[in-house]
């Protein structure tokens, strides 16, 4: 873990929420000066604590309503089983997240699709098939409680 003190603590807290603030905006809210704010923030690219900017979507503005958790078994635990499965999931678009665990089964994985007929494709056609794939469990989420990419810095 790379450290960080507190200016870039702040920094990283405005950025979260905010990241196309300009420069000059987020020097004023963390009392810094803009040329010392612009190199703190370039440091921490550089060291790849900042690793990218992003626009978050509507899902619902773009047919992708639907999200569904996904528990995946595998039939073999074995290193060419997981590297096969994980190159199929990341060619998968529908796939936001996909996270091996520890547990009654391998991996969980967080998908977006536009409703329940786009799963039942997305099931059939791509996830069943993927390499090593034994056995899933889907959940169909009801009600979106809390999502956020901020992290508690």
């Amino acid at each position: 873990m790379i450290e960080i003190d507190a200016v870039d603590r702040r920094l990283l807290r405005v950025l979260q929420t905010d990241a196309r603030i300009s420069n000059a905006e987020l020097a004023r809210q963390c009392n810094l000066s803009p040329a010392a704010c612009f190199e703190r923030v370039k440091r921490l690219r550089e060291k790849k604590i900042i690793t990218g900017y992003a626009a978050m979507i509507d899902p619902a503005q773009v047919g992708r309503d639907l999200l569904i958790f996904v528990e995946v078994l595998l039939d073999r635990t074995t290193g060419d089983v997981f590297e096969a499965f994980a190159a199929a999931v990341r060619s998968q678009p529908e796939v936001l997240e996909c996270h091996m665990v520890a547990g009654g089964f391998d991996y969980l994985i967080k998908a977006r699709v536009g409703d329940m007929d786009a799963y039942r494709a997305f099931l059939g056609d791509v996830l069943v098939r993927m390499p090593g794939v034994r056995e899933t469990r889907t959940y169909a989420v009801l009600e979106e409680v809390k999502s956020t990419t901020v992290l508690p810095l």
